[in-house]
């Protein structure tokens, strides 16, 4: 093998890392731009969210209690007054429930 053909493929490995890279689905993204709104940017909403939808703050024991797969289902399927969050993909759907069980 020569050493060009060897830089090919390294820079091509690279390349190819690097684009994967940029497709990895970044939770706390998705969380700012579908969810904060509602559920507040820490995970607690405002006074005036929280009692006209409800919205519980994810320091809640019964918010905690929650299985991110459980979170997913709610993204996916709404619950109560939440409706189901549209446009989502379902590993964007995993990494922002991943994301919100990060969140005290």
């Amino acid at each position: 093998m020569t050493k060009s053909f060897r830089s090919y493929i390294v820079l091509a490995a690279t390349v190819l890392l690097a684009g994967s890279m940029s497709f990895a689905e970044d939770g706390s993204a998705i969380y700012k731009s579908k969810c904060a709104m509602c559920h507040g940017p820490t995970g607690t909403p405002s006074a005036g969210m929280a009692k006209a939808m409800g919205i519980k703050p994810v320091s809640d024991p019964s918010i905690q209690a929650l299985t991110a797969s459980q979170v997913a289902a709610t993204v996916k399927n709404g619950k109560g007054k939440m409706h189901p969050v549209a446009g989502l993909t379902d590993p964007q759907v995993t990494a922002v429930a991943a994301y919100f069980k990060t969140l005290k």
